[in-house]
């Protein structure tokens, strides 16, 4: 739960980041944005993190530690981003940007597969939801139609039989979407 949450905020921040990095504010300044901003999991990290600073621990050994709860590879990257800002000096607006980059040709790749894998889900959906209400009333209704020569023709269908189809037929309908509906769900890629 972790790694999906992580996944869903990771981008926001990068570009947060991005924005107020390139403003000219620093980077604990930028982290304590983001610990206030409302980035989920990230936002609590953060706050844990800016906490541990101000109590006087060294933002380096708080990264490590930070570096090691991450769960998501695209939160790994940005955490090591800034470790590496603050041991070796180097540009993190520019690495920043090209992460986000690439998560977001990655991002836009799995809605893509998300949008082809959902497919004839929404037909599926119409047709068992539409016509197969329409076809279980005709049922319902055909001891009401049949009448006297026609009913030795067609057989006798007593009304509660037909209902117990009905019925039976309407919770399969019921049963035949949620299940169309999970398998949409299930291949959600959570963004």
């Amino acid at each position: 739960m972790r790694s999906l949450d992580e996944s869903r905020e990771i981008l926001y921040v990068i570009r947060t980041l991005d924005v107020l990095m390139s403003s000219g504010v620093g980077l604990e300044a930028a982290i304590h944005s983001i610990a206030q901003g409302g980035y989920g999991i990230i936002s609590k990290d953060f706050e844990t993190l800016m906490k541990n600073i101000n109590s006087g621990k060294p933002m380096e050994r708080e990264l490590r530690n930070l570096l090691k709860k991450a769960e998501n590879d695209g939160y790994k990257r940005v955490v090591n981003t800034m470790l590496n800002n603050i041991t070796q000096n180097t540009d993190i607006i520019e690495t920043l940007r090209k992460q986000g980059e690439r998560m977001e040709e990655v991002r836009t790749e799995n809605v893509k597969d998300y949008i082809e894998s959902l497919g004839g889900v929404p037909e599926t959906l119409l047709s068992i939801g539409m016509i197969g209400p329409i076809i279980l009333s005709i049922i319902g209704i055909i001891p009401q139609l049949i009448s006297g020569g026609l009913a030795d023709m067609v057989g006798n269908l007593e009304q509660d039989t037909a209902m117990s189809i009905v019925n039976v037929g309407l919770f399969i309908t019921l049963l035949g979407m949620a299940l169309a509906g999970i398998k949409a769900h299930t291949k959600d890629p959570g963004l």
